[in-house]
């Protein structure tokens, strides 16, 4: 390990401190325990700090609309002789599976059966029209083009600054050299770096935690005298272990590959089954009326808190929390596919970034999140019921108990959770390897083992202290992570722009595009 540094240890003493103050028991620590001291900060930043999320990330979709259609969109991210390293369709199950992957199955069903039954103040009354196609709208808000923006600006930066000005850029802080200089190699450039280590860690745990309930919940849904215990959790922690560190050390080009292209042949059968099976023509009406009332609405919602209402409850626990999340797991989407976009220019990287996934996602909430409402609205299913009483992690094989065929499409369901769980580890090892090796583009295996392991050990340990409990304390973890992180986004837009206007006094990007399109 001898290309580790400071960052390394730094970063894993904090997350191993993290772990001993979770493990101390509530008894010991009444009022000092790791779930009440996050939960009073993350309230504080929520209520405090909401209009500066929803700025950031208002100005970094902006941003990446404008770099679509400026002259900087020539540039290409590596020397303009360079060639993308992975065809479209692998490059898009990469960066999807990364990013994505196990949110959307967790939430696909259960998020717009809760805005349907708890919608936002915009809405007049719960359970009506108004409210399915709002509830299908916000999801296709919370998790579209502002998430993906936000990954897509720092991808660009780290791989702008990686391939083009071939600096150490997959560490976040050398991105920042055009405003601070060599200073920002030194203090400053560790802590920037140990922020991103921090979010990066505990983000990704929250995520393999969610992934371990749902295949929990799942089994105990299907089968019978499976129960969604603890131990269930940690055996299928320690089984997926095994898969995601075997496809880690198998390299970028076999393990993540391979799966990141599984990944999404499987959603896609699911997709498709589920839209044969269930209410086709709703679905579709579903789809192109909520995402009309989505982008009619982008402008408002960016912007929309509620100063002048009592409770504002529901844009703190929702759209905040979303724009919170994913700003905490900027460090590692963005890293990992800037790591895969070797080659593509500024637009095409951009393009394919924001839009591909956002209309997949779309699609993703309108199929099964309108068969969810569907079967609520006019079939009287009572699918809420089950998530309340169940979880949400329910929500899916709750509906597709429904269908035809529901027990076979519920084993395949558990099958892409289980590939969405191995590759988003499998991805999340690779980067925390470049994160803490200055940079590396291929980590050696002893540092994604440790990594790898101190995952998993962060998900299960904290399964183990709390249950969802412990998750979300978790999840609070890294969202405090967020604010500092929002600020270090702000300052990767002013270094890009510095940069870009550098690069074009310097280069000829009339000739480097033509470059581009002869190839």
């Amino acid at each position: 390990m001898k290309k580790t540094t400071s960052v390394f240890y730094w970063g894993l003493g904090i997350v191993l401190a993290f772990l001993v103050w979770g493990s101390i028991p509530d008894t010991v620590l009444p009022n000092g325990n790791v779930g009440n001291v996050t939960e009073i900060i993350q309230n504080g930043i929520i209520n405090n700090f909401g209009w500066f999320y929803l700025i950031t990330a208002t100005l970094l979709l902006g941003f990446a609309f404008f770099l679509m259609f400026s002259k900087y969109g020539k540039i290409t991210l590596g020397q303009p002789g360079d060639k993308p390293e992975y065809s479209y369709l692998t490059w898009f199950a990469m960066l999807f599976s990364a990013g994505m992957g196990i949110g959307l199955v967790f939430w696909g069903t259960s998020e717009p059966l809760n805005h349907f039954n708890n919608p936002p103040s915009i809405v007049d009354s719960a359970r009506t029209g108004e409210a399915g196609s709002t509830a299908l709208s916000y999801s296709f808000f919370h998790w579209g083009l502002h998430p993906w923006a936000i990954y897509a600006i720092l991808g660009l930066a780290i791989a702008y600054f990686t391939f083009r000005r071939k600096s150490k850029g997959g560490v976040v802080s050398s991105i920042l050299e055009p405003i601070f200089g060599k200073r920002i190699y030194g203090p400053l450039g560790k802590v920037i770096d140990i922020i991103a280590v921090f979010a990066t860690v505990f983000g990704v745990a929250t995520s393999l935690g969610l992934g371990a309930i749902q295949i929990a919940g799942g089994l105990s849904y299907i089968f019978d005298g499976v129960e969604p215990t603890f131990q269930t959790e940690l055996i299928i922690i320690v089984v997926v272990t095994v898969l995601f560190l075997g496809s880690a050390l198998s390299g970028l080009d076999r393990g993540i590959k391979i799966l990141s292209n599984f990944n999404v042949i499987f959603a896609i059968l699911l997709m498709v089954a589920v839209l044969i099976m269930g209410p086709t023509g709703f679905i579709l009406d579903s789809f192109v009326t909520s995402l009309g009332q989505y982008v009619q609405h982008l402008p408002e919602w960016s912007m929309r808190l509620t100063p002048y209402d009592g409770d504002n409850s529901w844009i703190g626990s929702w759209t905040l929390f979303y724009w919170a999340w994913w700003i905490a797991w900027a460090p590692f989407v963005a890293t990992f596919i800037a790591r895969v976009s070797k080659g593509r220019t500024i637009k095409e990287f951009v393009s394919g970034v924001l839009l591909v996934p956002t209309i997949f996602g779309a699609l993703w909430f309108s199929v099964f999140g309108a068969t969810g409402l569907n079967m609520e609205f006019f079939q009287n299913i009572d699918l809420f019921s089950e998530v309340q009483e169940l979880g949400s992690e329910v929500g899916l094989f709750a509906m597709l108990s429904h269908l035809p065929g529901g027990f076979i499409l519920s084993l395949l369901a558990l099958l892409l959770i289980a590939t969405f769980f191995i590759t988003s580890a499998d991805s999340a090892t690779f980067v925390l390897g470049m994160q803490t090796t200055n940079g590396d583009l291929n980590p050696s295996k002893s540092i994604k083992l440790i990594w790898g392991l101190v995952q998993s050990a962060v998900a299960a340990i904290l399964l183990w202290v709390g249950g969802t409990d412990g998750l979300n304390a978790l999840q609070t973890a890294s969202i405090i992570a967020a604010l500092p992180f929002a600020v270090i986004l702000i300052l990767v837009v002013i270094s890009l722009i510095l940069a870009f206007k550098r690069d074009a006094k310097v280069n000829d990007l009339d000739k480097e595009q033509k470059i581009k399109e002869n190839q």
